[in-house]
């Protein structure tokens, strides 16, 4: 198993290597003096699990250095508001000590809205591997592996909003309000799907006038160096 593990490491490319051991890194700082640890495995867990399974993954179903630089960027932001279970990112706090000035007076926000800016990165940023995916992997022409990106990114967002419904039923009240970050917005759910739908809608937009097609399901150049 060991050996197995080992060969799959050393057959993904040097780079994509590079953004498995920081995302690693970074789960890990995140997790310094932790301000909410009893939800923390539930926040950083899955992050940790697909970092451990993305050499076998990457081994498997390869990747160009573009996409999986996507899929990492997103798992990097999500990493950085989970360290606040999202709720409770300290941004006013920050632009505050800066300007004097809380951002969200300034945007007129009556909520904490970093969880808004992670749903629409999940569209934005991972619209481009799943269309490679769909190409490189279904078999999917150049048009319909974009259409399957953009719906698979409403999907992903649904079952997630479903997934979230069914904690609040199974798990302890102010565990599932504080993992939910709904903040008081009996729309939150319908908001979230809208906007990483409408993140989508722009990658999709970007992908085409770019003719973005060259990019899709170009493999990465041969890697011949050791671990």
């Amino acid at each position: 198993m060991l050996s197995g593990a080992v060969a799959a490491w050393s057959q993904v490319p040097r780079a994509q290597r590079r953004m498995i051991l920081l995302l690693l890194a970074a789960v890990a700082l995140a997790n310094v003096a932790q301000p909410f640890p009893d939800l923390a495995p539930l926040q950083h867990g899955p992050t940790i699990a697909l970092a451990l399974a993305a050499p076998a993954l990457l081994r498997r179903w390869p990747l160009s250095d573009r996409a999986v630089a996507c899929i990492w960027l997103f798992l990097l932001l999500h990493t950085f508001a989970a360290r606040w279970i999202y709720s409770y990112v300290p941004y006013d706090d920050w632009t505050r000590a800066l300007t004097g000035h809380d951002l969200s007076s300034i945007l007129g926000l009556r909520r904490n809205g970093f969880d808004r800016l992670v749903h629409f990165a999940f569209g934005a940023l991972l619209t481009a591997p799943l269309a490679e995916i769909a190409r490189r992997h279904g078999g999917l022409s150049h048009p319909w592996s974009l259409g399957f990106a953009f719906a698979a990114i409403g999907l992903g967002s649904a079952l997630y909003e479903i997934f979230e419904w069914l904690l609040t039923i199974v798990a302890a009240g102010d565990m599932a309000d504080y993992y939910n970050g709904q903040q008081g917005d009996l729309w939150d759910a319908q908001k979230d799907m809208a906007i990483a739908q409408a993140g989508a809608a722009l990658a999709l937009i970007a992908l085409l006038r770019r003719g973005h097609r060259r990019h899709i399901g170009n493999p990465s150049p041969p890697h011949k160096e050791q671990p």
